[in-house]
């Protein structure tokens, strides 16, 4: 008999742990087919993949919608159309938009066979997919359903206004180099000393066991930024809430697509979307990026706070790649996958994905994912997959876009080839961490706590990649009278210490505020692999995408060491009376990953590491030009000189003017042209002319 699989079909935000995370999109497969439905899918919606041999067709039906105008309702093969007939359908769209600098990888990846079809909402979906399935044309169907929110909009958050930390007295003494911002020294999970008097409100129950930081339980920031703050040639993508790209502690690290204007109705850069100045807003499929609706949390502006808030700005917090106050941090793209209690549609975060890549993101930061499939649904959880293979079979498009990512983002040119997926691991107490997260191209963290002990709630096993701060409030006591707290000038900050500070948004107005979760142990990763990449911009270093996400697991604090005997803790946190829960630590060995990550290591390890970048080839059209700045692929390139030689002038000239190279196009034809620096290095590239190049220099 077929096993039966119970999976949600929600994506949540790992934020914390508690019984708000229950996600009521179960679904059973169909005995005979491996068509699944969730019960919250999408009416009259199916998303479906033709088979290549489907391309012309539909590019011809693409071609001939555009030239008139006219939305889509049909495919063009007949086939498909006889049943979209007998279905009701009224719209047939191409999943992801055609962007002509991004088409050729599109098509390679198979990206441009995905469409969304709709169709009278009465028809019973089992019945619908049935008959899509049959057709020879179409290789995949699956369903189209809204994800939404794994938790309250109240869940646990503590605000501190800027006022409390401008005035809050540091619990230990600046180390020298420590960063202007008032909030730093409360930021334990960048430079833990292990001198913090975290209020353990748990004591009142347990007076014989008392929470302590550990020197050293950190990211290991201080050492790192010897070396590097950020560049901000890196860009992360943080597909969350809507970042609040006006928040002063993030402005400067805001990502700007310079071609569009802010509320823009026109696709100015030709990518497919419009507006997309900060981003994209997946949600309303626009490129207002929101963050002020009641029921927003702040969780995609926290995030973003941990891997980029502006560093010695004399304001607010620090971020691990934030730069040193000259805006030289990394970049945040928001791509907004929530809004509200709105969630997109699985064709819009795939869409989601594919952008990060398309658009320059070299990193995807998510902290969301379908509960872990040993979740227990005892305690209010509904479990997801189980195993990779689960859910590649369920959520086929979603693996084609995090492919498409993992392998497209970056450039063979660039610090990076190809992109890092980057996942919490999820907060279900389970012993196995949610997918996509789980995907063995993926990295997905786990939670410590601020002993190196894993957070209470954090998931963990085998498919662990890291582990990074999370906080753990249920250990350390729960803060304040009721699941969200304010505090004003005269707040001391003790009491909610054991978690994690950042940025945050409070009435759609910028704020600061402690959070938990493997949502905030994954931008810590984030962040130090963007940090890690900056000093690889600094070194002229070139890293393949696998070659680099092994380096960041070598680079590593040891967490096993002290794994032996219980941790305790009140789960979804203290209730009156209530019994306390013990962690056996040996239990959670060796499968929080490789360790705690660590900044100042990885920057260590890419001084030993990675090829010499390399100056790209260069293709050009007869009487074209093509410019490359020379400086970004020697070490110091801004303070070299340069000269060029090149083996034949008939088909090419060249020349160079300060640290630009000028590469002039004269007949068709190939040559060689050698570069050399004042400080006795040469490359050779490989000069391409050939008629009929275009802006993007293919032929």
């Amino acid at each position: 008999m077929k096993k039966r699989y119970i999976y949600i079909a929600t994506l949540a935000l790992f934020l914390g742990a508690c019984s708000d995370n229950e996600l009521e999109q179960a679904y059973t497969p169909e005995q005979n087919t491996e068509i699944y439905i969730p019960a919250d899918a999408q009416p009259g919606e199916l998303i479906i993949k033709f088979k290549p041999e489907m391309t012309d067709i539909l590019d011809q039906t693409i071609s001939r919608a555009s030239r008139s105008g006219a939305a889509m309702t049909r495919s063009g093969i007949p086939s498909t159309d006889e049943v979209l007939d007998i279905l009701g359908g009224y719209h047939f769209e191409r999943i992801f938009p055609v962007d002509s600098k991004n088409e050729e990888r599109t098509r390679a990846a198979g990206l441009h066979l995905w469409y969304l079809v709709k169709f009278d909402e009465n028809v019973d979906l089992h019945e619908a997919a049935r008959k899509l399935s049959k057709l020879g044309d179409i290789s995949n169907v699956q369903c189209n359903h809204r994800i939404k929110k794994a938790y309250t909009s109240n869940e646990k958050r503590v605000y501190v206004s800027a006022a409390a930390l401008n005035h809050a007295p540091a619990t230990f003494a600046a180390m020298a180099g420590t960063p202007n911002d008032p909030g730093f020294p409360f930021q334990w999970n960048y430079n833990n000393t292990g001198d913090y008097a975290f209020e353990n409100q748990n004591v009142d129950l347990n007076p014989q066991y008392t929470a302590e930081a550990a020197p050293g339980c950190d990211v290991n920031c201080m050492e790192a930024w010897e070396k590097c703050t950020g560049d901000p040639s890196i860009i992360v993508a943080v597909l969350d809430e809507g970042v609040m790209y006006t928040h002063p502690d993030l402005a400067d690290n805001i990502w700007v697509n310079e071609k569009e204007q802010l509320f823009g109705k026109t696709d100015e850069d030709g990518n497919g979307y419009k507006g997309d100045r900060y981003g994209y807003n997946f949600v309303t499929d626009s490129g207002v990026i929101t963050w002020n609706d009641v029921n927003d949390t702040g969780h995609g502006t926290h995030v973003a706070g941990i891997i980029a808030a502006v560093n010695n700005n004399g304001e607010g917090v620090c971020g691990i790649a934030g730069g040193s106050g000259k805006k030289d941090g990394v970049k945040i793209m928001s791509l907004q996958v929530f809004a509200g209690n709105a969630g997109v549609t699985l064709n819009m975060e795939a869409r989601a994905i594919k952008y990060a890549a398309d658009n320059g993101a070299v990193i995807i930061q998510c902290s969301w994912g379908y509960n872990s499939g040993l979740a227990n649904p005892m305690e209010g959880y509904t479990p997801g997959p189980e195993t990779e293979e689960e859910w590649a079979k369920t959520y086929p498009l979603e693996k084609e876009a995090l492919d498409y990512f993992i392998n497209n983002a970056g450039s063979p040119n660039g610090v990076i080839d190809g992109g890092l997926a980057i996942f919490a691991a999820g907060n279900e107490y389970a012993a196995a961490p949610g997918y996509p997260g789980g995907y063995s191209k993926c990295i997905t963290v786990a939670a410590t706590d601020a002993n190196f002990t894993p957070a209470s709630y954090t998931n963990y096993g085998k498919e662990v990649g890291l582990s990074a701060p999370g906080g753990d409030l249920e250990y350390y006591g729960k803060v304040g009278e009721s699941d969200e707290a304010y505090f004003d000038s005269s707040f001391t900050l003790e009491n909610a210490q054991g978690s994690i500070l950042s940025t945050l948004i409070k009435n759609g107005q910028p704020a600061y505020g402690y959070m938990d979760g493997t949502s905030m142990a994954c931008p810590h990763v984030s962040g130090v692999a963007a940090l890690g990449l900056s000093y690889a911009v600094k070194m002229r270093k070139h890293f393949k995408a696998h070659e680099f996400v092994d380096l960041m697991k070598a680079s590593v604090s040891d967490l096993y060491a002290g794994y032996d005997g219980t941790k305790l803790y009140h789960r979804n946190h203290i209730i009156p009376g209530g019994a306390v829960t013990k962690m056996s630590l040996p239990t959670y060995k060796d499968k929080m990953g490789a360790g705690l990550i660590n900044a100042g290591m990885l920057l260590s390890k890419i001084e030993g590491n990675g090829a010499e970048m390399k100056v790209p080839n260069v293709y050009v059209g007869i009487g074209k030009s093509e410019s490359i700045d020379l400086a970004r692929y020697f070490v110091n390139g801004e303070s070299l000189t340069y000269t060029c030689t090149i083996a034949d002038e008939s088909v090419a000239t060249a020349a160079v003017s300060n640290t630009v190279l000028t590469v002039n196009g004269l007949k068709a034809g190939i040559t060689k042209l050698t570069v050399s620096t004042s400080d006795g290095k040469t490359q050779t590239i490989t000069v391409t002319v050939r008629e009929g190049a275009n802006d993007n220099g293919w032929m």
